[in-house]
């Protein structure tokens, strides 16, 4: 039941599920995430914490970024969460709206973006 409810708990942020929905189209870095939900680092982090404990989302470091993925999608719970969230907020206007801003976001320098947060 604990895991059911980390991942209700974590369902619940409009900003969280905005995250998953992004991660949907491929890794990326916290700046980006950042950018993309025009929040406080600390604050992204503290969503993407959350995401995490749920098992939603997964990580790696490279160098002084952690970059997020969706967890590996052999663990059926985290499997059947995610074909869900896909398959009922693929045509929504806030999804989409995310998905039109991320491509452009995408062809700016990762590195220009990620100078804006080093701190």
């Amino acid at each position: 039941m604990l895991e059911i409810l980390n991942i209700t708990k974590a369902l619940s942020d409009e900003n969280r599920v905005r995250a998953l929905m992004m991660l949907v189209g491929g890794e990326l870095c916290v700046c980006q995430i950042i950018e993309m939900l025009g929040l406080a680092p600390s604050t992204v982090s503290k969503h993407m914490s959350i995401l995490r404990q749920a098992g939603l989302v997964e990580t790696r470091k490279e160098s002084r970024w952690i970059y997020y993925r969706l967890a590996d999608r052999e663990a059926q719970t985290v499997c059947e969460i995610l074909a869900w969230l896909e398959r009922h907020l693929k045509k929504d206007k806030r999804v989409l709206g995310d998905v039109k801003q991320l491509r452009l976001m995408q062809k700016m320098s990762k590195d220009e973006l990620c100078e804006c947060y080093r701190s």
